[in-house]
């Protein structure tokens, strides 16, 4: 699968070069009990995660906030190269079947294609968000994409620092 395009219209890009080894950020992505541990921004937490790893397979969160009110997110693997690239999208439930459309403003249909790359002494972490509309994109940019993606790598980075 080849990567998408960059549309400025409609996607959103966060790219960053960290200090943990390649295997370690796949790690982090790939195993639930690791992924709970630094996934959503803090003071939010992840509370589950649910990963079959493999395309067709479901990549499913819960997070919590402070004030305890749950956010359940569901998705479909489209691509699983091992310590290279993962691909998933909100638009698809396990097995391929198509999802319910969006519920809210608050909800957006999204493709997520996130790459790693070696890079001298880390990785380089490059995560492409792509949405159906203007709209969506623009919506997933106010809730703060940029710098709720940043907080999240730096609490990946923290949590496998033990791991070298």
């Amino acid at each position: 699968m080849t990567a998408a395009a960059f549309d400025p219209e409609l996607d959103l890009l966060f790219e960053r070069v960290v200090p943990t080894p390649r295997r370690l950020v796949w790690r982090a992505w790939t195993e639930p009990e690791t992924l709970i541990k630094w996934f959503c921004p803090r003071p939010w937490e992840t509370v589950s995660c649910d990963i079959d790893l493999r395309p067709g397979g479901r990549f499913a969160t819960v997070m919590r906030s402070p004030e305890g009110v749950e956010v359940a997110g569901a998705n479909c693997y489209l691509l699983v190269e091992p310590e290279r690239r993962l691909v998933w999208t909100s638009a698809l439930t396990p097995g391929f079947r198509p999802h319910a459309q969006p519920t809210s403003d608050a909800d957006f249909v999204f493709t997520a294609d996130l790459t790693l790359g070696e890079e001298a002494g880390g990785t380089l972490y490059r995560a492409h968000l792509m949405h159906a509309t203007a709209k969506d994109r623009q919506r997933h940019e106010d809730l703060g994409f940029q710098d709720g993606w940043g907080a999240a790598l730096d609490q990946l980075v923290e949590a496998m620092a033990g791991q070298l």
